[in-house]
């Protein structure tokens, strides 16, 4: 039973991805994007689960990738199809079957390659899934104003082939045996930035549209450190 622990998380994961294709494709998009927030959360967790007992597998690994093409996958392209169909350029929907797409090729890709232990090449999947988990809770935002519409297009297939490139991100993970400026230099200024985009959110009342900036703050940031390591 204990080698199971890990694998229910990580179906309660591919749950949460289902629940919110279900809800997506029927119009409600914010429980369609709560879901993918309780799914990615769970995504967190089974891999710590896994490590903690002592019970990693490679079944759960394949069972990890599985479960985020849908809940990272086809569920936040499912957001992003409604959300462009009903906006004033209904045709860009189809737009939103990248996101699925680029997701599930990065995810394989992931699998076969053994150089992302600390950090990560190419964007991650969840973290592309919360741009448009972002969007998702307000959809009047992307519907109403065609050049907002056409830019979020845009973005979904910067983003999509992000996903998929060779493109160093820098991890999250902040060294907990040298919590010094020094170490952590690129963690703290992510964490700094993320600060002022959560207080300029409250104050301008963006709600949930904080997260695509802060994913897209993410992306800057893993652009600017890399290209002054490449330069040194």
């Amino acid at each position: 039973m204990k080698r199971q622990i890990p694998n229910l998380i990580t179906l309660c994961n591919l749950l949460c991805g289902v629940f919110s294709c279900i809800y997506a494709a029927q119009g409600h998009l914010i429980l369609a994007a709560l879901f993918i927030c309780l799914g990615i959360f769970f995504d967190f967790f089974d891999g710590m689960a896994a490590r903690l007992l002592g019970v990693s597998s490679p079944l759960g690994k394949e069972l990890d990738s599985l479960a985020d093409v849908v809940t990272s996958g086809v569920a936040p392209g499912v957001i992003l199809f409604e959300l462009l169909a009903s906006s004033l350029v209904p045709w860009l929907k189809w737009v939103g079957l990248f996101t699925p797409l680029f997701s599930a090729y990065r995810l394989a890709k992931f699998n076969l390659d053994t150089r992302q232990t600390h950090s990560f090449i190419g964007l991650p999947t969840p973290a592309n899934a919360l741009i448009w988990v972002g969007f998702g809770t307000d959809a009047a935002f992307v519907t109403d104003h065609i050049w907002i519409t056409i830019s979020i297009a845009l973005l979904s297939v910067a983003t999509g082939i992000m996903m998929v490139n060779e493109v160093p991100m820098f991890s999250l993970k902040v060294n907990f045996k040298d919590l010094s400026w020094k170490t952590n230099v690129v963690q703290y200024t992510f964490l700094i930035g993320c600060g002022v985009i959560a207080i300029i959110g409250i104050i301008a009342s963006l709600d949930f549209l904080f997260l695509p900036l802060f994913i897209i703050w993410y992306i800057l940031l893993s652009l600017i450190t890399q290209k002054k390591e490449n330069a040194q």
